[in-house]
């Protein structure tokens, strides 16, 4: 199992155009959040000021209201309060009866306690009255009684605490102002429940939360539209790259192939014309000095009889060089014959059984898929030779709906397929080039117990009848 850092580099292994592709996004999409961070953070914190400034004057507005409520109700009983003693229980029943009177909306009321915590108003819950309520706090553990009181003593002022509404025995939050009658030792007030200021803030603060969220994703459609943006642009510049490419790539190898195989034919031409020809006239001059010889029975004969044989085998040589690099046989009657040639000899220089199949095409393939499928055929037949260890070999040449079908098998001890990666050898390269500039496909299979190769030239390879009497002419 290779290292933990060859597998993360093999991960990170990206293509020029993945890291053209990054190098163009991700300071995009950094750039895009940071400015959303930003944007988001100075946006709230800007919200969170308007709201805490709003809440401010609306509880201020509310303190205002309840402080003139609690100057009305002075003046009331100013004159009652001022001209009593301190000791004065009828004015102080006056006075608590006049307060007890003073209502206002839904929930508003005056209530009294006096300096030890009892209470002696409290017209829209009675149930208070009379009873003493220090260390009374709220559901939160706000004290309440306590610091009404401390507030009275130290001249008036607010306070605010969780306290249930009369109208409905409903929690809500209360602010509440308090002033003091120093000679009767009261903690007179009034309070207003402040659920409509919050409601509003709340309301404020979730408006803002919902903006902030429209331009976060405002910004998140715009940095995604932009980087779907890079990545079309450069897929498209990419593809017509790519094709330019191919289309260069595919011409320059036809071009090679055609060089190469008009070089190759060049090469067999001289060979048979020229080589062949001189070792022929050679051949045939030292027959004659044989017979000569022989007549005279001279024993240099036997030296004649070598150079004859090794004569004969040079022949033989130059014309199987001669075939390999371009089968007369190919252009003279097609591919059928001369794959039959090809693995007739195949299997005569190997002792491998060699099988061929195929169909009377009649010469309906055009010369460069002829060439191509030739060259295949020659090349897998030639590593099955070198490497395969088989001990037959099928080869097939058919037709169907989709072109011409080259099919080669043998039950050899198989390879590795697909190749690892910069392990494709230059034989099967060069297959798959051939095939790739045909338009057609090549398949290959492998296992254990053989390989299969099978190689599809499409139907635009086909001559069509008259093109197919000007090739044979």
């Amino acid at each position: 199992m290779p290292p933990i850092w060859t597998r993360l580099r093999d991960a990170f292994d990206f293509s020029y155009g993945q890291k053209i592709f990054l190098l163009a996004t991700v300071p995009l999409i950094l750039a895009v959040s940071l400015i959303a961070v930003l944007v988001t953070a100075q946006s709230r914190q800007l919200a969170e000021r308007e709201i805490a400034a709003l809440e401010a004057q609306l509880i201020e507005a509310k303190r205002d209201e309840l402080k003139n409520y609690l100057s009305i109700a002075r003046t009331a009983v100013v004159n009652t309060y001022g001209r009593a003693a301190p000791d004065d229980a009828d004015a102080k029943l006056a006075v608590t009866r006049e307060f007890a009177a003073m209502l206002y909306g839904q929930d508003g009321y005056f209530f009294v306690f006096d300096y030890d915590g009892n209470n002696l108003v409290a017209p829209r819950q009675t149930d208070l009255i009379g009873r003493n309520w220090i260390g009374l706090t709220d559901r939160n553990g706000v004290p309440i009684t306590d610091e009404l009181i401390r507030i009275a003593r130290t001249g008036g002022g607010y306070h605010s605490f969780d306290w249930p509404k009369p109208s409905t025995g409903e929690i809500g939050r209360m602010v509440v102002y308090v002033n003091g009658f120093q000679d009767w030792r009261w903690a007179i007030g009034t309070g207003i429940f402040i659920d409509d200021v919050l409601q509003t803030v709340a309301a404020a603060r979730a408006d803002v939360q919902d903006r902030i969220e429209r331009t976060s994703l405002y910004i998140v459609a715009i940095a995604v539209a932009a980087v779907v943006g890079v990545f079309l642009s450069g897929l498209v510049l990419n593809i017509r790259e790519r094709r330019l490419a191919d289309a260069k790539l595919k011409e320059l190898t036809q071009r090679i192939i055609d060089t190469q195989e008009e070089e190759r034919g060049r090469v067999a031409r001289e060979l048979h014309d020229g080589i062949s020809q001189m070792l022929v006239g050679v051949r045939y001059a030292l027959e004659l000095a044989q017979r000569k010889l022989k007549l005279e029975q001279n024993p240099a004969g036997a030296t004649l009889q070598k150079g004859i044989d090794g004569l004969v085998g040079a022949i033989q040589e130059v014309r199987r060089i001669s075939r390999d690099l371009r089968p007369g046989v190919l252009d003279d009657l097609g591919l059928g014959p001369a794959l039959q040639a090809l693995t007739d000899d195949f299997s005569t220089r190997t002792g491998i059984v060699c099988t061929f199949e195929t169909v009377v095409f009649r010469n309906r393939l055009d010369q460069e898929a002829r060439i191509a499928l030739y060259r295949i055929a020659q090349e897998a037949l030639t590593n099955i030779e070198r490497h395969a260890e088989a001990t037959s070999v099928f080869v097939g040449l058919t037709g169907n709906r989709r072109g011409a079908l080259l099919s080669i098998s043998d039950n050899g001890r198989g390879m590795q397929w697909p190749a690892p990666k910069g392990a494709r050898g230059l034989g099967l390269r060069n297959m798959s080039e051939r095939i790739e500039q045909l338009g057609g496909t090549l398949r290959i299979t492998s296992d254990d117990k053989g390989t299969a190769i099978a190689a599809q030239v499409p139907l635009t390879h086909l001559l069509k009848p008259n093109e197919t009497k000007k090739e044979a002419a």
